[in-house]
């Protein structure tokens, strides 16, 4: 039998009614929701009644979907559910964290919503956005993304590679890529994420963990900056925690190295799908599955069992 990897969703993602259903039925991803709701009133109406334009805020996207990444997992786990290691998309990334033990669910929670306010804040003074280039290979946007001033900031897979900048380099971006026959597709983001345009961002978070330390993590989560597992050292942990929020997302090369060390089963925890098809164009050998509703954990569940 081979491992066990739960992906923990990030930003773009969230949906109206997220987690409600998982919530009526699962006792311990109902306990995740109402712990955090004294932490954030009116977060569990945001999840699961709130609008597309209220969830898309950046500093309602990041707990939302945090929170359901969370409940996801404690929902699995209740069940019987371990993974061997965890990664987490962007803000899943901390979701991950919280979840392998390396901040407590309320510190956890405080630092994503901490995370999603200093982002918001770059975003309004240094505007930007975000372009997913597909059908062209990395090394070509990157050199693209170089002539036009702008970032490669998400390696997804190996044909979309998501590029962040400001507006004018962005426009001379979808030119470029037009012109070498790929296409440039305009992501609902608020503003250039993990490029030097979030430098405060990182900044704020470098001053948050000086005061909340990560703890060693277990199970092992792998780090988006690095493709690599974290290191146990907290002070090496909250360096590269705090660089992640102006850094590359190293996303396919980071499950190719799940899959390397014996992965074969990944479940994505939290809203959407986007992870599990991510998975399954890197390493379309092994299985993936998304857990978001009662019927997906039960799918998870027995695919598990059978193996």
């Amino acid at each position: 039998m081979g491992k066990v990897a739960f992906l923990f969703s990030g930003q773009g993602a969230q949906h109206p009614g997220m987690g409600a259903e998982l919530c009526a039925r699962e006792a311990a991803a109902k306990e995740v929701f109402d712990e955090f709701e004294g932490l954030m009133p009116g977060l569990q109406h945001l999840c699961f009644e709130g609008t597309k334009e209220e969830l898309t805020r950046t500093e309602n996207t990041q707990p939302a979907v945090f929170s359901l990444d969370l409940a996801a997992a404690r929902a699995l786990v209740a069940r019987g559910v371990k993974p061997s290691c965890v990664a987490g998309f962007s803000l899943g990334e901390i979701a991950a964290l919280t979840f392998a033990g390396a901040f407590g669910q309320t510190d956890g929670f405080r630092l994503v919503r901490h995370r999603g306010e200093l982002m918001a804040q770059a975003g309004q003074e240094n505007p930007g956005g975000m372009r997913a280039v597909v059908k062209l290979p990395a090394q070509k946007v990157e050199e693209l993304a170089a002539q036009a001033g702008a970032w490669p900031v998400n390696y997804n897979s190996a044909q979309q590679t998501v590029v962040a900048g400001r507006p004018d380099a962005l426009a001379q971006l979808d030119s470029l890529v037009r012109a070498a026959k790929g296409r440039s597709l305009k992501l609902a983001v608020s503003g250039a994420f993990h490029s030097p345009l979030m430098a405060s961002a990182t900044e704020g978070l470098r001053a948050w963990l000086a005061t909340t330390p990560p703890k060693a993590a277990d199970p092992q989560v792998w780090a988006n900056a690095t493709a690599s597992p974290y290191p146990d050292d907290p002070a090496q942990m909250a360096d590269l925690l705090a660089r992640q929020a102006s850094s590359p997302v190293r996303w396919q090369q980071t499950i190719e190295g799940m899959a390397a060390q014996g992965v074969d089963t990944f479940v994505e925890v939290g809203p959407g799908q986007t992870l599990t098809k991510l998975v399954g164009r890197i390493v379309p050998d092994v299985v993936a599955l998304p857990c978001e509703t009662p019927e997906q954990l039960d799918a998870v569940l027995a695919q598990v069992q059978r193996s």
